[in-house]
């Protein structure tokens, strides 16, 4: 990346011994995903910009697509194209309208769907070949989101800003009873 970006970064970006500090072996890779993004050049000839294409796909509240299939073929050609290395899912989640019902719950089925069918997701990955390590939902909390604010609730558990009470939603419940599957201890509450 110095070599490609050298002259495009301040002086004093990259500091003596600094490469030699990264460059150690890692543990694991990271990812985050929550949509695919296809995109297509500019209808104008020679223009350095693209354009967005829609699939015709779900959407979530703030309009990404609800892609699993993208998912699986990331985790398979990190693991394909990158040196092995466990793979986890460090963020996945989306922004649904969510409201906290009159007996006070919070019913969230496409915020569940979207994370059971990326939890399916990451398994095809696996079938594949890809060391799927872990999985992480995005967010265990409403928060403000950097780019956001607190118009878009990614968490399975529902905040209220104005007096911070904290409700579960229903895929945080899903979620919770996952982990416990997988951990093997099904039978703790």
């Amino acid at each position: 990346m110095v070599a490609d970006l050298g002259p495009l970064l301040p002086d004093g970006l990259v500091r003596e011994g600094d490469l030699e500090t990264i460059a150690q072996p890692l543990d694991f890779l990271g990812v985050n995903y929550y949509t695919r993004h296809v995109v297509r050049p500019s209808a104008y000839p020679g223009a350095n910009s693209v354009e967005f294409t829609h699939r015709g796909l779900p959407t979530a509240a703030n309009g990404w697509e609800v892609d699993p299939a993208g998912l699986t073929e990331m985790l398979v050609r990190v693991s394909r194209d990158y040196p092995p290395l466990p793979l986890h899912v460090t963020e996945n989640g989306s922004a649904w309208p969510d409201q906290v019902a009159v007996d006070g719950t919070v019913s969230d089925p496409d915020r569940l769907a979207y994370l059971a069918a990326h939890v399916a997701a990451c398994a095809r990955a696996r079938e594949q070949g890809a060391d799927v390590a872990g999985y992480f939902a995005w967010s265990l909390l409403d928060n403000f989101e950097w780019a956001e604010g607190y118009a878009m609730r990614f968490g399975i558990v529902h905040v209220d800003f104005e007096t911070q009470r904290r409700t579960p939603k229903a895929s945080g419940a899903w979620y919770a009873q996952f982990v416990r599957a997988a951990r093997g201890d099904i039978l703790t509450p």
